[in-house]
């Protein structure tokens, strides 16, 4: 028997020694040199490809070594470029007596790293979701190979078929409101079922992470949209995720190693049985799960506080988001090192202008200083904001590249504002006192600004795609132009949220779909066009005028971009900041009473000097600043002079 046993065996491996070289896809799809990072990882999937010895014969590339994981269908094969040139490379797979032989190219960069400016406190940034915004090309709507074959318009969380080539179409709508840059969410692919009521149309959930979703486009239409955006003035962020991919991700099926994602136990077999079984809720709703499913706290704090349990940090950074979205452990090297390449591949094939990479802090702290740091070599000029949810200006400013607050260097040159996202959502709802409400709660944001090493390179908002609309369920449009104003005349790195330029509203009190509503006029056959002047309601033109005027005024304007910024305690319901450069003025004012009051101009000397008059900014109408200004209920005023 044992010779039978040891027999088969011998023919099992002899089998398995002479089986074809299996390569089904190589991670990056192709690369570029040049790059200061001379190393190259490479991830090859293939069937029982883990043994296989790997070779190359090109000029100036050797393999450096060779990583095999737990898994028998993944190698990583990593080289050293230093010194190739441009062209197609031969790779060398072997197993046994069998052999195979792959091309892959290496291509040229378009310009070197230091040449690729990205956004600043000069631009404006427009978020925009995809999926919501238009719908350019009614082919690519739905496909019968994706997991997802549902677009439907009625269902406030379903596909609703807006993609790339929908945002193409309306550049030039971009250029007349008069913002400069466009932040997409996620576009990659997103190979996800629905439920019947939620799907992944936001983006966040990738399953393929070297391609654009099919139902937003092609590579090529991503790479096509941001070349006619840079013609037209226009930047492009993309957003990124590094935290969590999407639940039908070929790693999660077949997993690259025991440690690629944090507490993967719960999907072990043995833990499917129902005794194991429990049902928990998320932010996205009620889920089914078992008692080794690991939840994130969503309480980013202990990342950064000096008393932090274990406990409490590692529920934050190693729990999942949601079971949906497996947690990346990017204290991998593997993992990491995909990840980077991942974000330079993205900026060299599309030529993207920024990245905006989500749940910034839940991702480990060490390995994304690295990735902020390699991208900070390769792309000096490049920019990238990282979301930092937590209302404290402290803990936003830890967070920032170079910061004293912090003893580890996140490297992360942009934060984005919650602090003053909260205070200008509670401060609409009240009246402005002399001591914490109303406008108070912004001057006690900006008091703080000492923390950040670089305030400008902060970016603020009043709403975005994770939070009611600004406007609620109705249409003040008195408090947002208040809001609208201190966000583009403050020292801060400003972003707007689609539709608010046409008094798109809705909260999340049902679903988050009713704050990511179709932008009206994107689809054919929509009655109401609110991208054209004649489509939109005399409320909607008012508000598109007034911000766009706003808007063109700020495009290099350097009193706003680089001007000393001067702020006054609130006195009387009157709330003011001041810009000054080089003998140049603006004075933004606010009323925050609901109730006709006065700017007592004597107060505001050290600002207005000897000038009488100035010109308000929002309506191109001569103001008198040589005697106190009347104020309507809740009036906006922006001087210069």
């Amino acid at each position: 028997m044992k010779k039978i046993i040891a027999s088969l065996v011998f023919m099992g491996s002899a089998i398995s020694m002479n089986a074809a070289v299996n390569v089904s896809r190589i991670e990056p799809t192709d690369w570029y040199v040049g790059m200061k990072d001379a190393s190259l990882q490479l991830m090859v999937y293939g069937k029982d490809i883990k043994n296989a010895d790997v070779t190359v014969d090109y000029p100036g590339v050797k393999v450096d070594s060779i990583a095999r994981l737990d898994s028998p269908n993944y190698l990583l094969v990593y080289l050293n470029l230093d010194g190739a040139k441009a062209g197609e490379m031969t790779l060398n797979f072997k197993q046994g007596k069998q052999s195979k032989k792959v091309k892959y190219v290496l291509k040229n960069r378009e310009m070197a790293g230091d040449k690729r400016i990205g956004f600043s406190n000069e631009d404006v940034l427009y978020m925009l979701m995809p999926d919501r915004f238009a719908n350019g090309n009614l082919k690519n709507d739905a496909f019968k190979n994706m997991r997802d074959k549902t677009c439907d318009r009625t269902a406030p969380s379903l596909r609703h078929g807006g993609d790339l080539e929908g945002i193409r179409q309306h550049l030039d709508y971009f250029n007349q409101l008069g913002v400069t840059a466009l932040w997409f969410t996620p576009v990659l692919e997103n190979d996800s079922p629905n439920d019947g009521k939620n799907s992944t149309y936001h983006g966040y959930a990738t399953t393929n992470y070297y391609r654009v979703d099919p139902r937003f486009g092609t590579n090529e239409e991503y790479k096509q949209l941001t070349a006619e955006a840079h013609k037209k003035g226009l930047k492009v962020v993309m957003d990124m995720i590094f935290n969590h991919c999407g639940f039908d991700h070929p790693w999660v099926a077949d997993m690259p190693s025991k440690d690629w994602f944090n507490a993967p136990e719960w999907l072990a077999p043995e833990n499917q049985t129902p005794e194991h079984q429990k049902k928990i809720g998320t932010v996205d709703g009620a889920a089914k799960v078992n008692d080794k499913y690991l939840q994130t706290s969503y309480k980013l704090t202990p990342v950064l506080d000096p008393y932090a349990s274990k406990v409490d940090l590692t529920e934050t950074v190693d729990g999942w988001f949601v079971p949906s979205m497996p947690d990346l452990n990017q204290r991998n090297p593997h993992v990491i090192k995909y990840l980077i390449q991942n974000s330079e591949w993205w900026i060299e094939t599309v030529g993207i202008d920024g990245i905006r990479m989500d749940t910034y802090p839940y991702a480990d702290r060490d390995a994304m200083a690295h990735w902020m740091k390699v991208l900070g070599e390769e792309y000096p000029h490049f920019n990238t904001v990282g979301e930092t949810w937590v209302t404290e200006p402290a803990y936003t400013a830890a967070w920032q590249k170079d910061s004293k607050l912090s003893e580890k260097n996140s490297y992360l040159p942009t934060v984005m504002d919650f602090a003053f996202f909260d205070r200008i959502n509670s401060a609409k709802n009240e009246e402005t006192d002399d001591w914490w409400n109303g406008m108070n709660r912004i001057y006690n944001v900006f008091c703080y600004d000492y923390l950040y090493p670089n305030p400008k390179s902060v970016m603020a908002f009043v709403e975005n795609h994770d939070t009611d609309r600004f406007l609620g369920e109705g249409k003040d449009t008195l408090v947002l132009k208040q809001a609208l104003a201190l966000l583009l005349t403050v020292n801060r790195t400003p972003q707007l949220y689609y539709g608010t330029e046409v008094l798109m509203n809705g909260t999340k009190s049902v679903t988050d779909g009713n704050v990511r509503k179709d932008f009206p006029g994107g689809w054919a056959g929509d009655k109401h066009n609110a991208f054209t002047a004649e489509g939109r309601t005399q409320a909607e033109n008012q508000m598109f005028d007034w911000l766009s005027r706003l808007l063109h005024w700020r495009q290099g304007n350097e009193v706003i971009t680089k001007g000393k910024q001067t702020q006054f305690c609130p006195q009387k319901g009157v709330y003011v900041i001041a810009r000054q450069y080089k003998g140049k003025n603006v004075m933004t004012i606010i009323n925050g009473k609901k109730e006709a009051n006065e700017l007592n101009v004597s107060r505001y000397a050290e600002i207005i000097g000897k000038a009488e008059k100035a010109t308000d900014v929002t309506n191109g109408r001569t103001v008198l600043i040589n005697k106190n200004v009347k104020l309507r209920p809740r009036q906006t005023m922006i001087l210069e002079f």
